[in-house]
């Protein structure tokens, strides 16, 4: 064994559930991600540790969308979701009979859509979590943290308490769903700061991820550069993401996804097919949207796209599962002879939805390069964060400098012309909960209650999912208004306990609404309070 491999996947979500509208677009996020990555995944990893595979995988899941999933508000609307799905299924069959090649494929969704449902209902008891927490209690997965609500904390560190609280909401809250401490962290957007790194030691956190550039302009200049992690002062370790793997599969250029046979996204039956078939299955504003069931594939870069096959993708994805791990056994075997005695680790990170939502075929090659490189290589061992740092105790101490793995590497995605106007508020909102953590320190159960709920309401602004979406153009209306309707729920709760004229009704309301961390406690954001 010459090196390790590190393949981690980031899941996650914003927090998105309405339970005053009976359906509602954007939790669409949800359970297109459930049927299409986080289903499919889970049921792969179950079935190589079933088989006996010796594999290794790290993940995080993020606890908006650990609380989503065990949501079951969003468990039974993900149900009806899946029910409405497997009928245009049966639909689709019948649409498709006359056509051999359109039929064969309806005929896969089908049975996909219909073995997803038994997953949900039969095998898993609508649990996902619970089935991931499984596969770690096995052995075969490492599940990370990220921060509590997936805010940018390079952008917080003006106010150490609310990234203090960012991280230990998030420890606290993994502890409670996984029976463990984290050994990982995945810090939001991979937004590291010289000194967050205190937070995480504080919590036992032992590791993080970083993009290249944190690694390769440490402070002192690291000796290997993204091939081993570095000790930060405070001894958790930065691992730094590897460029070369992360192009064969990230890039729709010139990695696996956008090969021709692969499935079109772009392509949907919820935008090619006559309104009055497809309108019980769009929106329920009448809006076309999705809705999963595509027939057509990359083809190139061409309006005229090509029919789908199905066997054929799945054929290439075991080649490129093939190749990639052809290209890490040189990539590591290279290095080696150029590292010494020093095993090096390549760090291979990724959006888990990019695995089956954005390329359809990809959990069948992460699946057949998992069975391939426990089997047919001896060249590199799959490993986790905590797997190298058990076996490689001594590391090269180096301070990484502020970055992201967002567009341009540092904080510009997050804080630019279209998103800059909502830091005055949320610096504002932070300053006052602060304050009400030191002001209120034996509160009546009801000044607890809105005060807890004034400290969900500032963690949900935080997220770094609404100044995205406003950089990208996507949703815009939609960031725009959860990033003002959880400001102005926090101002409301501090207004309320100051004069003390908490509205009972409406504080009820708003913690059934925005009932995540139901455990919070909003004394973590008093100054001096350790972690």
């Amino acid at each position: 064994m010459k090196g390790y491999l590190i393949l981690h996947l980031h899941a996650h979500l914003p927090f998105v559930r309405h339970p005053e509208h009976e359906r509602f677009l954007e939790e669409d996020w949800l359970f297109e991600a459930i049927t299409e990555t986080y289903l499919p995944l889970v049921s792969r990893f179950e079935k190589l540790a079933d088989d006996g595979v010796p594999f290794r995988i790290s993940m995080t899941l993020t606890p908006p969308l650990v609380q989503m999933l065990r949501d079951e508000l969003l468990q039974r609307r993900y149900g009806a979701h899946l029910d409405r799905l497997c009928e245009l299924a049966e639909k689709e069959l019948d649409r498709t009979r006359h056509e051999p090649r359109l039929h064969d494929t309806a005929r896969f969704y089908h049975h996909h859509l219909n073995h997803s449902r038994w997953l949900w209902h039969e095998r898993y008891k609508r649990d996902l979590v619970g089935a991931f927490r499984r596969l770690q209690d096995r052995g075969v997965l490492e599940i990370v943290t990220c921060g509590a609500t997936h805010g940018f904390l390079p952008l917080m560190q003006v106010q150490p308490e609310t990234v203090r609280a960012q991280v230990s909401v998030a420890a606290a809250h993994y502890r409670q769903h996984f029976g463990r401490d984290p050994a990982g962290i995945w810090l939001p957007e991979c937004g590291y700061y010289p000194g967050v790194e205190r937070m995480l030691a504080a919590e036992g956190i032992r590791y993080f991820f970083v993009d290249t550039h944190g690694i390769v302009d440490a402070t002192p200049r690291p000796r290997y550069g993204v091939f081993a992690p570095l000790f930060t002062p405070s001894g958790v370790a930065a691992f730094g993401r590897d460029p070369e793997s992360s192009e064969q599969v990230w890039s729709a250029e010139k990695g696996y996804p956008g090969d021709p046979v692969y499935r079109e996204f772009y392509r949907d039956v919820g935008y090619d097919l006559d309104y009055d078939y497809v309108k019980p299955y769009v929106q329920s504003t009448g809006e076309r949207k999705n809705t999963g069931f595509k027939y057509h594939r990359i083809t190139g870069k061409t309006a005229d796209k090509d029919l789908y096959d199905w066997r054929a993708a799945f054929h290439q994805a075991d080649v490129h599962a093939g190749n990639f791990m052809f290209n890490r056994e040189r990539q590591i075997e290279h290095l080696a002879l150029t590292m010494g005695d020093r095993k090096p680790v390549v760090v291979a990170p990724y959006d888990a939805e990019l695995f089956g939502h954005w390329w359809f075929e990809g959990p069948v090659f992460l699946e057949m390069f998992l069975r391939k490189a426990a089997h047919d290589q001896s060249v590199f061992r799959l490993a986790t964060g905590a797997d190298y740092l058990r076996e490689n105790p001594t590391q090269q101490v180096a301070t990484p400098p502020l970055c992201s793995w967002g567009a341009g590497g540092y904080a510009g995605v997050w804080l630019d012309g279209s998103n800059d106007w909502i830091y005055r508020h949320l610096h504002g909102a932070a300053e006052r909960m602060i304050r009400l953590a030191s002001d209120y320190r034996e509160p009546s159960e009801i000044e607890r209650r809105a005060l807890n709920q004034a400290a969900r309401e500032l963690l949900l602004a935080q997220s770094s999912d609404w100044a995205f979406i406003m950089k990208t153009g996507t949703m815009v209306e939609y960031a725009i208004r959860r990033t003002r309707e959880h400001l102005l729920r926090f101002l409301r709760l501090e207004r309320e306990v100051r004069d003390r004229a908490i509205d009972e009704g409406w504080l009820a309301w708003i913690e059934g609404k925005d009932n995540l961390f139901p455990e919070l406690d909003y004394g973590i954001y008093r100054p001096g309070v350790s972690a």
